[in-house]
């Protein structure tokens, strides 16, 4: 049985990008469907939610990037989904994603949680988007509102 240990957030307040690619479209309107449900339990207003849609996850890096440095959100969620095909396509991709999405946080200082899914199988993209608590867009907003939470209210 799966748990998580995230408790309620305040996120009244707090501005937030959010990044879904369009490749594996079921998949990812799953993650982002369970990323806006935290998001806006939490309180974030509509308006403070801006989401953008990219053709695959290879592309997000480049709208998160805008995001980050834009001075207008206090986080950025990502949320795609890499299937492993028969070449290593999809380790070579997920490589480039998490690792210049951690340089862009790193850089800016603005906070990129990673819903971007790497799985063996469609079946399994489909039991982290759905709508259980397993849903890695869910996980992604709960960490985005505790990160947000952390850098932009003064704690440092």
């Amino acid at each position: 049985m799966h748990t998580n240990s995230f408790t309620k957030t305040d996120g009244r307040g707090l501005r937030f990008g959010v990044v879904r690619a369009r490749f594996n479209a079921e998949i990812t309107q799953g993650l982002l469907d369970g990323a806006l449900e935290v998001l806006r339990e939490a309180g974030v207003k509509e308006e403070d939610l801006h989401v953008v849609e990219v053709p695959g996850s290879y592309e997000i890096p480049t709208v998160a990037s805008i995001f980050a440095k834009s001075g207008k959100v206090d986080g950025v969620l990502a949320l795609g989904c890499i299937v492993k095909g028969e070449t290593m396509h999809d380790q070579y991709l997920a490589t480039a994603v998490f690792n210049t999405l951690s340089h862009i946080s790193a850089e800016t200082g603005v906070p990129i949680t990673v819903g971007v899914l790497t799985v063996n199988t469609r079946e399994q993209a489909l039991v982290r988007s759905g709508s259980t608590d397993m849903n890695r867009g869910k996980e992604a907003a709960h960490t985005a509102l505790e990160m947000a939470l952390l850098t932009s209210r003064g704690v440092f």
